[in-house]
């Protein structure tokens, strides 16, 4: 008969708008704003799904006060009067928005339908006023209206609920008042969303009222018909080895007694409170069936069966390398590794066989093996049941990083670029040019290849080769001098390139860089 805080419609709603709400601080675009509209109008749906049941539910007890005035009535005029009283505090929100939504678009405004949803003045005039505000005035009514919900509901989950959902304390260090916390400087849209979400707390409020005091006139006993007993596993899925945990549950439940629990021919003890542990030897598909009893206020015995599919699984992780199916020596190869049902800061890993390092990321793991050629095989454990498990163990082989390719960087308004060859360089861009730089950048990786040297062969005007040695990644000064010589539509050869490797060794690179003077 009332809308459940916890249910996925409810959670989304709340976490909807806690986000559109926190966007305010940033510049309010018009994807913000319509955002505001579908949070608004999934609360609206949602606060008249709940009028709809708290009136049902009011006119269930209008029914049996016809029928048992002695019983019912006392409670019935209670749930009228707190009835009347939702209904004003919901008509004066009501007011509220149409006010506001005037003062943005004017007489003929529709609060459904409005135009102006950044305006931020109109919130402003209409609920913090120095004079008229309303902002003050729809505290005072909420807590007027909490404080006869609160003095009306008896389960202290409720009331918990009810008084958060409708508090009025300002929970910012600042001096702002309850109404300037809420409203001051936000949009048309913003202001509409929150009325509206107190109006739906309101309807909530409601109908837990309403619900506990039907309950004190007994007109919900034959309710009990509908009872259903449920497994409520901790999980689904479980490893060789652990147990299937998990609590059997009514729909509702009367704190006076408890239900009787049979699991598979054996009576579950009253003292474990619907909490069983079924052992999980083998690996399969499983089914656990039951049944539950309760005695009804007829002193009748209520019959209900359960049975839950589960599934016992081996253990396993998923081991995969991010970028590709080798690890490379020297690198740190990024490994994403996971347990199914395990969270992930629970679930570790060590390499057992080769030699390298193995370190947790905020993404996954890092290994950089040492050698290439061989074998590095890497251990997952998982923390279960408050000890750890084994999960596998995975092999991968080690290889070298293909070379590097070699290119030109040169500087072009202000931005370094890469000149691998083709297209050709003029001479202000060759001159710009710092020296020769070597890497592997295909998009997957990217890797740097610190250059130790390089040659460059030049042609004279006889068509003879003039090879020139680097002592490093820069242009010496022979050739500097002899590029500085050069003429449009000449070219000359970078080759024999000299790098370090990653994994520690020396390189040379069979490719051959052509620059063309365009």
């Amino acid at each position: 008969m009332n809308i459940n805080p916890d249910s996925p419609r409810q959670k989304m709603i709340n976490l909807m708008y806690i986000v559109l709400m926190a966007l305010l601080a940033l510049n309010v675009s018009s994807d913000v704003l319509n955002g505001f509209s579908l949070v608004d109008e999934s609360l609206k749906r949602t606060t008249e799904n709940a009028s709809r049941k708290n009136a049902s539910l009011l006119e269930s007890m209008a029914d049996a006060d016809k029928q048992n005035h002695n019983k019912i009535g006392l409670w019935y005029e209670k749930a009228r009067q707190f009835k009347l009283g939702a209904d004003r505090l919901y008509a004066y929100i009501d007011s509220l928005k149409m006010d506001i939504a005037r003062e943005a678009d004017g007489k003929d405004a529709n609060p459904d339908n409005i135009r102006k949803r950044e305006d931020r003045e109109a919130v402003n005039y209409i609920m913090l006023a120095p004079a008229s505000g309303a902002g003050d005035r729809l505290q005072h009514n909420i807590e007027a209206f909490r404080d006869n919900a609160l003095s009306l509901i008896t389960d202290p989950l409720q009331q918990q609920i009810i008084s958060r959902n409708l508090s009025t304390e300002v929970s910012s260090p600042s001096n702002k008042s309850w109404s300037e916390s809420l409203f001051e400087n936000i949009p048309v849209a913003a202001a509409l969303t929150l009325l509206s979400k107190i109006q739906s707390d309101v309807r909530y409020a409601e109908g837990e009222v309403l619900h506990q005091l039907a309950i004190n006139t007994d007109i919900q006993d034959v309710r009990v018909n509908q009872l259903q007993a449920y497994v409520l596993p901790t999980s689904q899925h479980v490893i060789r080895g652990n147990s299937l945990k998990g609590r059997i549950v009514l729909a509702a439940v009367d704190s006076t007694q408890r239900p009787r629990i049979v699991i598979a021919g054996k009576p579950l003890p009253e003292a474990d409170n619907g909490c069983f542990e079924v052992p999980c030897p083998q690996a399969g598909e499983y089914t656990l069936k039951g049944y539950l009893e309760l005695s009804n206020g007829k002193n009748e015995t209520i019959h209900r069966e359960f049975q839950q599919d589960y599934t016992v699984v081996e253990p396993t992780a998923t081991v995969s390398a991010t970028l590709m199916n080798v690890l490379y020596a020297g690198y740190d190869n990024p490994l994403s590794i996971s347990v199914p049902g395990v969270p992930r800061q629970q679930v570790s890993a060590e390499i057992i066989n080769g030699t390298g390092n193995l370190s947790r990321t905020q993404d996954g793991f890092l290994v950089k093996p040492q050698k290439a050629g061989e074998r590095l095989s890497i251990r997952v454990s998982a923390q279960q049941d408050g000890r750890r498990m084994s999960m596998g163990d995975y092999t991968f082989n080690v290889r070298l990083l293909p070379d590097p390719t070699p290119f030109l960087t040169y500087s072009e308004n202000g931005e370094s670029k890469a000149y691998r060859g083709g297209t050709g360089l003029t001479k202000r861009q060759l001159l710009s040019a710092t020296g020769i730089t070597a890497a592997i950048d295909d998009g997957l990786i990217h890797v740097n290849f610190p250059v130790k040297s390089f040659e460059i062969v030049f042609f004279d005007g006889m068509g003879n080769a003039v090879p020139e040695v680097s002592n490093g990644p820069s242009f010496s000064k022979r050739q500097l001098d002899m590029l500085s010589r050069m003429q449009r539509n000449r070219r000359f050869y970078v080759s024999r390139v000299r790098v370090s490797s990653p994994e520690g060794t020396e390189r040379l690179l069979p490719t051959v860089l052509e620059v063309v003077i365009k």
